[in-house]
């Protein structure tokens, strides 16, 4: 299985749509490259359009989904998967997640404590249609104030 790669920029988006939303649940679609490993450049917020109650469900409409191909396109980009989070909950999809799930895309799931990011996986969809966790890694850029770049298993912010 590949390595996920969160750029720092899309990192930090998914930290503050989770943050802004809660309690409620965000969501959001996954812009990068899929090569060595899946490398996210981009985090786009999209409206959670359930409807209802928002804290443990969200749905993203079939026009966002076309948009979000057409952006894709348009950047020279690859759509690589769909962010949300879980408000108290961890980060482990839900038996709904896995049923709304397609092969191919990675799911990256953020969990929200009392407002505070708790923990950050990533999930693909395998053959049999389970969910199989993905290594996810963070780009970090500043090391004792040298600009410099490695990957870093990503962070909680709950200590």
């Amino acid at each position: 299985m590949k390595p996920i790669i969160l750029s720092k920029d899309a990192e930090m988006h998914i930290y503050n749509h989770a943050r802004q939303t809660y309690p409620e649940e965000c969501c959001g679609f996954l812009f990068g490259k899929d090569e060595n490993e899946r490398r996210i450049t981009i985090a786009l917020a999209v409206k959670n359009s359930k409807e209802g109650d928002k804290r443990r469900r969200f749905e993203i409409a079939p026009i966002d989904y076309m948009k979000a191909e057409q952006y894709a396109l348009n950047n020279g980009l690859t759509l690589l998967g769909i962010y949300h989070s879980h408000p108290d909950h961890p980060a482990q999809p839900s038996e709904h997640d896995r049923k709304q799930a397609v092969p191919f895309f990675s799911y990256i799931i953020t969990s929200v404590m009392q407002g505070k990011i708790a923990d950050t996986t990533s999930w693909q969809l395998n053959e049999e249609h389970q969910f199989d966790q993905e290594p996810l890694y963070s780009l970090k850029t500043v090391i004792n104030g040298k600009q410099m770049e490695y990957f870093a298993p990503v962070e909680s912010e709950v200590a």
